[in-house]
């Protein structure tokens, strides 16, 4: 199956999709550690990520609204430049020492300016096999795909940025960043694949813009409760490593539950065709619930990475499902957008839980941060079973890209 999604996609396009969201994976971590060091504030440094987490969730569905209105590539070439451009000055003024105000506002520019390659490298993937005649199992294994590349990315890029941190300065990582986007976003933009995904002129887009139903949106909060499990896996995590006298072990921990999460995702083809989406999506949730509760009593590090590598294998089955759910259940013209809006749900759910989760861990220790992640978990499995997913029967020749 996977050979037949590189034939579909092409050589190129999965490389420069993958070396433009790495990025992305790069900014959040290397920001905090760049302004850490250079301002000897982890406020300072809290208050720049945030802002940068921010700007994502803020502008991250209107770059894709934009993208489904416009067409890819330009949006794309001119977010990917600006973003580049905003990550340079945010390393420069952290570099000169420049106050804690203009710290903020770089960061939530270089937030707002991510050019969200990942959502629509999947909008421009479900676009070419769409356009190809694929059936619904062959678009699951590019879902599958697409989502690999991101956990791939997401353990990567914090690898790339405490390597560099280690053997030279955060600077460094987020200079490689900055040159990262200029080059393979431009890239992607410019791929001729940006036309699969062009707007259409056969139907309305402002008479669509209307017509998400109910269940896209539980979609999207779905996807902040995801979020809301990173985070506070991440400070649970965080404590409980720095408790047993293993602090650097926190990174392997998570990068072992990003390997997993992978594979898993991988695995996702696999699944028989009659298995239909919204079952997927409830037996994902249930793993999610079950799988997150030996986080709670987890008390050694050994204990710690089966917990969370056993964990991981269900979060990547959560996040493909959601996005095949979305692409089967939003008109064509919002699909940037809703994968965009998906995304920015899951970085502002992580950036919202980690923040109440590390205080939580600091006053109760890592369970309570772990005990958010169990009760997102079970607010997943409530959505996905009192959510009936409106899935249309297409009607009309255009509208084969969204069946």
């Amino acid at each position: 199956m996977y050979r037949d999604t590189l034939s579909l996609l092409g050589p190129v396009l999965p490389v420069v999709s993958f070396l433009g969201r790495l990025p992305t994976a790069m900014c959040q971590l290397g920001s905090l550690l760049l302004v850490a060091e250079t301002s000897g504030s982890l406020t300072t440094a809290g208050l720049a990520g945030g802002a940068l987490a921010a700007g994502q969730t803020v502008a991250g569905p209107v770059i894709g609204r934009l993208a489904d209105r416009r067409g890819q590539r330009g949006v794309v070439l001119a977010a990917s430049l600006a973003n580049a451009v905003a990550v340079a000055g945010l390393v420069l003024a952290a570099l000169a020492h420049a106050a804690t105000g203009w710290l903020v506002v770089l960061g939530a520019l270089a937030g707002a300016t991510v050019p969200q390659v990942g959502p629509l490298a999947r909008t421009r993937s479900v676009a070419l096999a769409r356009r190809s005649g694929a059936d619904d199992r062959t678009v699951t294994t590019v879902l599958s795909f697409e989502g690999t590349l991101d956990e791939v990315s997401f353990v990567l890029g914090p690898a790339l940025v405490g390597l560099a941190a280690a053997l030279a300065h955060p600077a460094a990582a987020l200079l490689l960043a900055a040159a990262l986007l200029a080059c393979c976003g431009t890239a992607f933009a410019l791929h001729p694949s940006a036309g699969a995904a062009r707007p259409t002129a056969t139907r309305s887009v402002a008479a669509e813009r209307g017509r998400l139903p109910r269940s896209a949106y539980a979609l999207r909060v779905t996807m902040v409760l995801q979020g809301a499990m990173f985070g506070a896996s991440q400070a649970g995590i965080t404590a409980l490593t720095e408790k047993l006298g293993a602090p650097a072990q926190a990174g392997l921990v998570y990068a072992a539950m990003g390997v997993m999460s992978a594979a898993a995702g991988l695995s996702m083809a696999a699944v028989p065709a009659r298995i239909g989406p919204a079952v997927r999506w409830r037996a994902a949730t249930g793993a999610l619930v079950v799988l997150s509760v030996p986080l709670v009593l987890v008390d050694s590090l050994v204990g710690l990475y089966v917990a969370v590598v056993v964990l991981g294998a269900a979060y990547a089955p959560h996040l493909i499902t959601v996005f095949g759910l979305t692409e089967r259940t939003v008109p064509a013209s919002r699909l940037a957008e809703s994968m965009a809006f998906l995304t920015s749900g899951v970085v502002g759910g992580q950036a919202l839980a980690l923040a109440l989760s590390g205080r939580l861990a600091d006053t109760h220790g890592a369970p309570a941060a772990f005990t958010v992640a169990v009760v997102a978990a079970v607010l997943c499995a409530a959505l996905s079973w009192t959510t009936r997913p409106h899935i249309p029967t297409p009607t009309a020749p255009e509208l084969t890209t969204s069946p």
